[in-house]
Parts: C-alpha cells; sequence; structure tokens
C-alpha cells in the first residue's frame, strides 16, 4: 500500500539492523532478536526520528519557521524534535507539564544543547491535556505575533502522520524477518503515546505479515486510554483506506509496575541482564519496561519456546542518566567500584 505524503530522510543507514542475542537465547531458552532503532543516526537515535520524517516534511511544506512540541521534562520525543529542527533551521520550543527537574541533566540538557527553548508548565493538578492544550495556545500566539510561522507536533509524534514512519518500519521488519526464517516471531514494543505500535500494527496488516505484533503498556493503560487507542485507529482506517480491522491488536497491561518513567527494581535487573549477556543498554522508561515485562512472560509461559521474539529497541539512553534513575543505579553498581 502506498500512501503519498512529504517526507525528508532522517534517517540515512535503514534498514536499522535486525540482530540475534546468542547470550540471552540461551539463557531464556528462545529465539530472542532485537531490532536496533536506537541507532538511527541523529540526535542520539532512537524510534521518534521515523515519525519526525513525516512531521518535519509537513512542517517543511507549511513554511514553517517554528515548532512547538510537547512532552514530559525528560522526553526522547522532544530531544529529538529539537535535533531534528536544528537540522533543518526551524527554531524549536518544547512545552513540559511537571515539577522543577532540580538539576539540567540527560535530555533536558541535550535539549538545550540543540538550541531548543524549553517551557515548565507546572503541574496544577488539572487534567494533563487541558494544561498542556492551553500553555500550546497561549505560547502559539505569542510566537505568531512575533511574525513566525508555527507548527506543531503532538506528545510523542503520535498522530495520524507520525504513525507512517512505523508503517513503513513494518515492511523493513518483515523483510528482514522473512530473510532470517523468523515468521513466526512476535515483535515486543513499549507503548507510550501510541504512534509507534500503530504504525506496526497497520503496516504488518496492510502487507498480510505473518509477524505477531504485541504492546507492553509502560504507563496505567485505562479506559481513558483504551479509547483513545481505538480512536487512534479509527482516524488512521479512515484516513487511509485500510481494509482490515483491530480485532487481533493486543497490548499487555499488567507489566507497568511503579508508574511511568518510575524507578523499579525489576526493570533495574532486565537492563543488567542485557548489559552484561549482550552487551547493550536499554532506557528505565521504555525498552527496559518492556524487555522486564518480555522475561516475566517467559517465565509465566505465556511465550512459547518455539515462538521467536523480535524486541523492538527504540532508543532513550539518556533516561539512563536521569536523576531518579541514576542514583538507584549508582547504589547498586558502587560496590564494583574500588580504589587502589
Amino acid at each position: 500500500m502506498l500512501i503519498n505524503v512529504p517526507k525528508i530522510t532522517l534517517l540515512q543507514t535503514t534498514p536499522t539492523p535486525l540482530q540475534y542475542l546468542p547470550g540471552l537465547s540461551q539463557t531464556v531458552l528462545r529465539e530472542m532478536y532485537i531490532k536496533r532503532d536506537d541507532l538511527t543516526p541523529l540526535g542520539g537515535g532512537g524510534n521518534k526520528l521515523r515519525k519526525l520524517e513525516y512531521l518535519i516534511g509537513e512542517a517543511q511544506v507549511s513554511e514553517a519557521t517554528t515548532i512547538i512540541t510537547v512532552g514530559g521534562v525528560q522526553s526522547n520525543h522532544a530531544r529529538l524534535t529539537a535535533a531534528a529542527a536544528a537540522k533543518f533551521g526551524l527554531h524549536c520550543i518544547i512545552i513540559c507539564l511537571g515539577a522543577d527537574p532540580g538539576e539540567v541533566s540527560a535530555n533536558l540538557l541535550l535539549d538545550g544543547i540543540f538550541g531548543a527553548r524549553v517551557i515548565i508548565k507546572q503541574d496544577d493538578g488539572r487534567d494533563a491535556d487541558v494544561q498542556l492544550a492551553e500553555a500550546v495556545e497561549q505560547v502559539t500566539q505569542e510566537e505568531e505575533k512575533k511574525g513566525e510561522t508555527v507548527y506543531y507536533i503532538p506528545f510523542g509524534g503520535s498522530n495520524a502522520l507520525g504513525m507512517l514512519g512505523y508503517f513503513d518500519c513494518a515492511a523493513e521488519l518483515d523483510a528482514q524477518a522473512k530473510a532470517a526464517h523468523l515468521g513466526r516471531a512476535t515483535v515486543y514494543t513499549a507503548v507510550g503515546s501510541m504512534g509507534t505500535f500503530m504504525g506496526l500494527y497497520c503496516g504488518l496488516k496492510a502487507i498480510k505479515s505473518t509477524l505477531k505484533l504485541t504492546g507492553i503498556a509502560v504507563l496505567p493503560f485505562e479506559k481513558k486510554e483504551k479509547e483513545r487507542l481505538a480512536a487512534y485507529f479509527q482516524e488512521v482506517k479512515d484516513l487511509y483506506g485500510f481494509d482490515f480491522d483491530d480485532s487481533d491488536m493486543h497490548i499487555e497491561t499488567g507489566y507497568v509496575r511503579a508508574g511511568y518513567n518510575e524507578p523499579d527494581a525489576a526493570v533495574r535487573q532486565a537492563i543488567y541482564t542485557m548489559a552484561r549477556q549482550e552487551g547493550l543498554l536499554l532506557d528505565p522508561c521504555y525498552t527496559g519496561k518492556m524487555f522486564a515485562a518480555v522475561l516475566d512472560m517467559i517465565k509465566e509461559r505465556k511465550i512459547k519456546m518455539l515462538n521467536p521474539v523480535i524486541l523492538l529497541h527504540t532508543g532513550g539512553l539518556p533516561g539512563l542518566y536521569t536523576k531518579e534513575h541514576r542514583e538507584e543505579l549508582a547504589k547498586e553498581v558502587a560496590s564494583q567500584i574500588t580504589l587502589l
């Protein structure tokens, strides 16, 4: 299925590698693979670049001069939006909802290095979407009064346009899986703002791939989120004319643990497992939590021995350096450091 919309090039090294994980495979007695979208080449890498190829493409067509986007204070999406905006000569304003982080580190530091302006809207207890919408409207009006043309990118870059980045990736991954004889594999991806998951789901369905897809929710996935997911699918189905339904769409919601981006011992253990068996780093918010869920699902026998596993590595490594995660990790590895 060809969807013809404007697109720029940010991924000059596609396809990103699909790598076998031999040590981990031996440990868990499953064929384990990882799709390395952390190796995308701009701004420290990560999955959001696939979405930004379409979003920045539309911004250029609209002759925008300023990008406004929203996210958490330590948003990976915000970092990569700042990097893409810098590359294409656009101003970038990031609006976050939360408290003063107390330090400038990790993604927040990188936002500044890329030249973005960051506005932290202190949470007043009202609905988060309402607060962010008000802040975006206020900042947009201020910028337009200065003569700027504003293009808005939603949370995570996850709208009908942004999800096309992973619609494309589905065909890329399907071809790699076929070449590796992995037609029975299940792809596991973290689910936050839903765009990556939605793009993969629709892309795999559109080409009638034999790959299965399971999302792992990284934040509480209650009635509101389920309704948002259903509405998102209906929007893209209507817009792009998809001839399939969402009856086999599956997201595991029981592995959120302490909450969104909250330090968790099981997630840290999953990070150590991947690092010490495969030399690969995961992040504590998305990929670490996704992998911790997969390890639990193997123990619970939800993942059968003959079913190969493909993990989608979406990047996010600066998250290891946020204060709350860094401090917990440091406590646990401190005994490995000695002075002579």
